[in-house]
């Protein structure tokens, strides 16, 4: 764009193209972004189911096309060669990053918070950076469409500006290779288990919205008093709340915290536990278990 003479200005068209999602892996069209009314959920019901050992095989693996060809890549030399390549290259042209090491170490900080609330004073420590520095490298990170910022819920858009918002790496093998996580088996396995699997989910999510050529209208919710709410979705004047869980069978309590829409200004819409069941399954008028391989 910078060597652009004109502006162009309304006459072209600007798409955010990320990794494969699992349905374009598939080659399975997708008639638009998810939403978990039961009326979708219905014409979906056919997809094929996905079992934990081959979600964290491609939650491992990751979306970036150079991995999905028609012959077996190597996982690792692959993506240690795409780090290194962006550190390389594209950093230079985005900032002034004066020692890669640092910066290499600053992606690793922020792969091992994905899943998390952005705190940067943490992530600054951690890095040996200043806040200012922190702060400048996740606009980078944002802005070259590795790092995605869910914004919190708040019926004041000014506020849902300032507030502070969950971080999230848009690929789950370029974190699961930073945080160094040998094989699917031990990251299933391990401390960062629940988190790289919501991740994935946001990141399918918001996949499915920006590969339509729209925005993601997506949130999440937390009060004072503790209630959280993985992932809203405002659309069409309606709040559809999602909860992450892995698990093939949640129990009823998976969606307590729904009602909490209620009092959020909006109308509340359809609801979903996304998890490991096989298919979906309503659990009532408006709410449903959803398994990940529908989204």
């Amino acid at each position: 764009m910078k060597g652009v003479s004109e502006s162009l200005a309304g006459r072209i068209a600007i798409l955010q193209l990320s990794g494969f999602t699992r349905r374009e892996l598939l080659g399975r069209p997708q008639a638009g972004p998810f939403i978990p009314s039961h009326e979708t959920l219905e014409s979906s019901s056919n997809d094929e189911s996905l079992n934990l050992k081959d979600l964290y095989q491609q939650i491992w693996r990751g979306s970036l096309p150079g991995l999905h060809g028609t012959q077996e890549v190597d996982r690792d030399l692959f993506l240690s060669s795409s780090v290194q390549t962006y550190l390389q290259r594209d950093i230079r042209d985005l900032a002034h990053v004066g020692n890669e090491m640092t910066f290499l170490r600053f992606l690793k900080a922020t792969a091992a918070r994905t899943g998390q609330l952005l705190n940067l004073a943490d992530l600054s420590r951690d890095s040996d950076i200043s806040q200012v520095t922190a702060k400048n490298w996740l606009s980078i990170l944002v802005a070259s469409g590795l790092v995605y910022l869910l914004a919190p819920w708040h019926s004041n858009l000014t506020k849902r500006l300032v507030k502070t918002p969950k971080l999230y790496f848009l690929d789950t093998g370029i974190a699961t290779w930073l945080t160094s996580w040998s094989s699917a088996a031990t990251l299933e396995a391990g401390a960062m288990s629940g988190a790289i699997l919501e991740t994935w989910v946001v990141s399918e999510l918001v996949r499915g919205w920006w590969h339509q050529g729209r925005e993601a209208p997506l949130y999440f919710y937390r009060d004072k008093d503790q209630k959280e709410i993985d992932v809203l979705i405002h659309w069409d004047g309606k709040l559809h709340p999602l909860e992450i869980k892995k698990s093939a069978q949640p129990g009823q309590d998976a969606t307590r915290h729904f009602s909490t829409v209620d009092g959020l200004g909006e109308v509340r819409g359809a609801g979903a536990v996304i998890c490991l069941t096989p298919s979906w399954l309503p659990c009532s008028s408006q709410d449903s278990l959803v398994g990940v391989g529908l989204l």
